[in-house]
């Protein structure tokens, strides 16, 4: 093989590769979201009419967001996360695909984590205690 022949190879696997990535960033499904955006284990869901809160543990930290049931519609979400002895930590606003991700250091001190999709809600007790 020339070196024409194999930078033209070359070329054009960089074309699919990165067309398959803009793809990939265009189309996020909403389970891939919610792994890629919290480190961790999740540790609890918490499902409501009209969304789904997903908690993550990692080295004392605990971060959530809340996914909407319908995605990519823009509406009011919120996602919120309080370790006991703090205030809480919250994101709020109108989005597409997902409030959060909110991540705060509980240590091991117990958590309240809440969530909004629309008129939906879910809030726990103290959890992860």
């Amino acid at each position: 093989m020339n070196g024409g022949a194999i930078r033209r190879r070359l070329g054009l696997g960089v074309a699919v590769l990165t067309g398959a990535g803009m793809m990939a960033l265009a189309l996020p499904g909403t389970a891939q979201a919610a792994a890629s955006t919290c480190a961790g284990r999740e540790v609890k869901t918490m499902r409501f009419a009209t969304g789904t809160v997903h908690v993550y543990r990692s080295d004392g930290y605990v971060c959530a967001l809340t996914l909407p049931r319908r995605a990519g519609l823009k509406q009011t979400m919120s996602v919120t996360v309080q370790a006991r002895g703090n205030r809480p930590v919250t994101d709020k606003g109108r989005f597409s695909y997902r409030a959060g991700p909110v991540t705060v250091h509980a240590g091991h001190r117990c958590v309240r984590v809440g969530g909004t999709v629309g008129a939906g809600s879910v809030h726990s007790g103290w959890i992860l205690c």
